[in-house]
């Protein structure tokens, strides 16, 4: 067995010729472990900000008998086929299927045919979990999904992206946002809930959120800074501030730096210390945002200027 590991505290461990992961979970760090075991190759992170472990395997053959696991596990196929057995059931699952496996709740699967398993999972502890849906639902309780398995489910491309992020070791509070819209839309449409009433923030918190946003743009602006003076939890400011402008709180974060770029660019600046001077956390995240916004890099806007002023 090959392994590559990084971010790995001393108080991991691994045991050679197992498939064993184990890591400190308060470590301050994102954890990244590699198991290459011929060609399968299975990866883990841990992030620090959502509390949430990223799980992918690739190449997977090994069969795994019964078992459950003390925390949620949502995951998606990306390529292969398995047969699983859960709650009396066996199904097969096949690439775009979301799969949910509740706290402690026993499943098994095994390879089929020549189809080796490629996936991505996150696993949500069970107090982080009810925090989780307390936020989104109003409701002091954990949940629990009513069906193992979502055929070709549409929302299996934003837990690629946001497993992606934790990946990446993002520190974009997007990360959260696209986190918690994700939550929200299979709390809402897969698990079993009562609503309760949620915390709604006013128009005038809302307004001092964009406030601040324009006022501190170039900084490092975290969700959390935003839920403090909108009074509300992340769930509900993502919610209710997309309802109010339209618009997520970090798309509105980006237009401000964007524009503010824009002159920045407009006046001669480089593009390279416009981005740094707008917040953008690296040139080249300014660049793609750029040019999906404009058509155009930062460089050729820029010439635009410089061609009529003869520079």
């Amino acid at each position: 067995m090959k392994v590559r590991k990084s971010y790995l505290p001393e108080t991991a461990s691994r045991r050679t010729g197992e498939n064993v992961m184990q890591y400190h979970p308060r470590f301050s760090q994102h954890i990244y472990v590699t198991l290459s075991i011929m060609k399968e190759i299975r990866e883990i992170f841990y992030d620090e900000q959502l509390k949430i472990e990223a799980y992918g395997f690739y190449g997977l053959k090994q069969k795994f008998p019964n078992h459950f696991h003390d925390h949620y596990v949502i995951g998606c196929i990306e390529s292969g086929m398995r047969k699983v057995t859960c709650r009396g059931e066996e199904f097969l699952i096949e690439p775009g299927d979301l799969l949910f496996f509740n706290y402690r709740e026993n499943h098994a699967c095994e390879q089929v045919g020549d189809y080796p398993l490629n996936c991505r999972f996150i696993n949500i502890k069970r107090e982080r979990m009810k925090e989780i849906a307390e936020e989104i639902t109003g409701r002091n309780e954990y949940p629990e999904f009513v069906k193992p398995m979502i055929r070709k489910c549409s929302k299996a491309e934003l837990l690629r992206e946001v497993y992606r992020m934790v990946a990446e070791r993002s520190q974009e509070f997007e990360k959260e946002e696209l986190f918690y819209l994700l939550m929200e839309q299979l709390l809402s449409e897969y698990a079993v809930f009562e609503q309760k009433k949620v915390q709604v923030p006013d128009t005038e918190r809302l307004n001092a959120v964009c406030s601040y946003m324009k006022e501190h743009y170039s900084e490092n602006v975290s969700l959390e800074q935003l839920c403090k003076i909108a009074g509300v939890s992340r769930y509900s400011l993502i919610r209710y501030f997309t309802k109010y402008k339209k618009i997520t709180p970090y798309q509105y974060l980006e237009s401000i730096r964007v524009n503010r770029a824009k002159l920045y660019l407009e006046q001669g600046t480089e593009p390279a210390e416009a981005a740094a001077m707008t917040g953008f956390s690296d040139q080249s995240h300014f660049t793609n945002f750029f040019k999906r916004l404009f058509g155009l890099t930062p460089a050729q806007y820029q010439r635009i200027f410089t061609d009529k002023k003869g520079y």
